[in-house]
């Protein structure tokens, strides 16, 4: 460790704070004192200005920023400004707000663009309070009136701070000062109202701009995706092109998060089209998210053909491409993406070890990945995480090793969290470890007090172990904290449209057809072999009621419809907002061997693919 005041004895008789600042990386000071632009700073002024901005800019650290301030002390003066304004904006920028104030109150000259500098320099990190204290000193102590720039950054931070009081305190200082003509600040505000939820603010404001760009219309796409909109963010996207503003990449961004919101399979194809129409199949963030949103829709294997035209994938690509293989049950094809990944030279990082070790758990592939986990961090150089950690408690509960899970928790470097614990907890109910369960979710009720799962889980342990009096017990308490059961719900997409269906629904217009398709159906794979597994049922009564109440599933009421309007060739793609039940699981197995069809069911958990008989979970799920 050394000071500033050893690098040169001029700087000791200099009046300014700084020179007794600590520099963590020496070396960098040596550096910058034996170049050579700065030893030629005063026969050759030019040259040592630029090289200084240009390590302003590209200043890595702190203490990389404090090394070149102590060269600009002793060959520079802040007469100009501009040397000040850029180190005030670079210490700022890292977090250094002591710094940055010192220095810009000893700079002799203050003009609007160094009130900017200090500014935005506060901006990227949140800082509302010193962004507004900056503002009021700027107006009120020097005069000086704040322009567009001034009011974006100021916006910028609010927004990342979710400060919109403060943000409509300056969205009226813009208003007074004649500013709301300025597409980049209005652009700033529809931001802050769209990530708070103000959706009535954003449309004001959209119909006072005198003309929205592409980045308004990107931001109100963005926004409604955000807000649950999606179908209004779809109609923003078909406003702009009706106003013949061209889409960007960020635009198809945005109209892919719409796709995956709305979870129409065909909407996904058509705006593939305008990508591919637009010249954008090419830009491997657009293409990455088109794969990321066929792999969520059940179309993996549309994912694997975008990722093969890509030329140079980057990590994100690869990433994406192994999640969707993970997600869909396919390990052994999860791992060899891995493998290719690193031949190619591609560094992974923490997403795609979580989404490796994901695959590994959903394909019980141990031994793979426990050699991942181990070593993730001495080969990768990726420490694990919380959710690596739930991964691998995740992989060894499933594959029955709950003792091996409960000692990695106890291992682990940081507390688990709701995530690490409900992983265990999960394999606790699968495997009848009542007393580990009870332990479990003590835990959990005290991380989540208000999450109904938890207690459902409890009280399904309870129930299956023939527990009842505990069971009512769990849900006596339940509705003592007013906590609500999240009902089943399965959805199918035919002609554009999504059909929903719950236990026992008979609200849809074809419920007529869809029963007596399904009774066809249950009778058919009961001749084949198949037996309800109505321990699934966890209610007390009688054996033949557990067999009605379980045929009635919302997975099999959406089955029948799918046989009933989807064409042969076609795979029948259903989403279920809860995890799929055993017995619905041995149905659609039964169901895709007897009429020929390929099934695709998304739970909350990952996508389950039948045909012929066969899932490619392995009935490990």
């Amino acid at each position: 460790m050394i000071r500033l005041r050893s690098c040169s004895s001029s700087l000791l008789n200099f009046p300014f704070h700084f020179r007794t600042h600590q520099i963590q990386s020496p070396q960098c000071i040596y550096k910058l004192f034996t170049q050579k632009a700065f030893h030629n700073a005063h026969s050759n002024p030019q040259t040592p200005l630029s090289a200084l901005i240009s390590a302003i800019s590209s200043c890595p650290s702190v203490s990389y920023c404090r090394a070149i301030h102590a060269c600009v002390i002793k060959s520079y003066s802040y007469s100009d400004g501009f040397i000040g304004d850029q180190l005030v904006s670079c210490y700022a920028k890292m977090g250094s707000a002591e710094d940055a104030l010192n220095l810009f109150d000893e700079m002799p000259k203050r003009d609007l663009v160094s009130w900017n500098s200090l500014i935005s320099g506060f901006s990227p990190r949140g800082y509302v309070e010193k962004c507004l204290n900056a503002l009021f000193r700027m107006r009120f102590e020097v005069g000086i009136e704040p322009n567009e720039v001034t009011l974006i950054s100021v916006v910028s931070a609010c927004a990342s701070r979710g400060a919109v009081d403060e943000g409509m305190h300056i969205h009226g200082l813009a208003l007074k000062l004649g500013l709301l003509w300025e597409p980049k600040l209005v652009n700033s505000l529809i931001n802050l109202y769209g990530k708070s939820g103000y959706l009535d603010a954003v449309c004001r404001l959209i119909e006072t701009m005198p003309m929205q760009n592409v980045v308004s219309w990107n931001l109100m796409i963005a926004i409604h995706a955000q807000n649950g909109s999606a179908a209004e963010g779809l109609n923003c996207f078909n406003l702009m092109r009706r106003a013949g503003v061209y889409p960007a990449d960020g635009t198809v961004v945005s109209l892919l998060q719409v796709c995956e919101n709305l979870e129409l399979g065909k909407l996904a194809e058509g705006v593939h089209g305008v990508i591919i129409k637009c010249g954008l199949s090419a830009n491997v963030r657009v293409a990455t998210g088109v794969l990321d949103l066929y792999a969520k829709l059940g179309r993996l294997d549309y994912s694997l053909e975008v990722f093969k035209e890509l030329i140079n994938p980057d990590k994100v690509a690869w990433t994406a491409m192994l999640a969707g293989y993970a997600t869909h049950g396919y390990g052994q094809e999860a791992v060899e993406i891995f493998e290719n990944m690193v031949r190619k030279g591609v560094q992974p990082d923490h997403v795609t070890f979580t989404h490796l070790l994901s695959a590994c758990s959903h394909s019980g592939l141990v031994k793979e990945g426990r050699n991942y986990f181990n070593i993730m961090s001495e080969v990768y150089g990726v420490e694990p995480r919380l959710d690596h950690y739930s991964c691998m408690v995740d992989l060894l509960g499933r594959s029955g090793l709950l003792n091996d899970a409960y000692e990695l928790i106890k291992q682990m470097p940081m507390e688990p969290n709701s995530g690490v614990w409900g992983a265990i907890f999960g394999a606790c109910r699968m495997y009848g470890n009542i007393e580990l369960g009870k332990e479990v979710a003590e835990r959990l009720f005290a991380l989540e007090p208000s999450d109904s799962r938890n207690y459902i889980m409890l009280s399904n342990m309870y129930s299956a172990a023939g527990l009842w009096r505990d069971a009512s017990q769990v849900r006596a308490v339940m509705k003592e904290k007013g906590l609500a059961r999240t009902p089943g719900c399965s959805f199918i997409e035919y002609r554009n449209e999504i059909h929903r269906f719950v236990v026992g629904d008979q609200s849809h217009p074809e419920s007529v057809r869809i029963y007596a398709k399904l009774e066809e159906v249950i009778g058919k794979i009961r001749k084949a072999g198949f037996v309800s597994q109505t321990e699934f049922i966890l209610h007390d009564v009688e054996e033949a009621v557990k067999e009605d109440m379980i045929s009635e599933h919302s997975e099999k009421l959406a089955i029948a419809f799918g046989l009933l309007v989807i064409n042969a060739g076609m795979p029948i793609i259903i989403t279920k907002n809860l995890r799929i039940c055993g017995d619905c699981h041995g149905a659609a197995k039964f169901i895709s061997l007897i009429e020929k069809r390929t099934i695709i069911i998304r739970d909350s958990k990952r996508f389950h693919h039948f045909t012929n008989g066969v899932c490619t979970c392995g009935d490990y799920w």
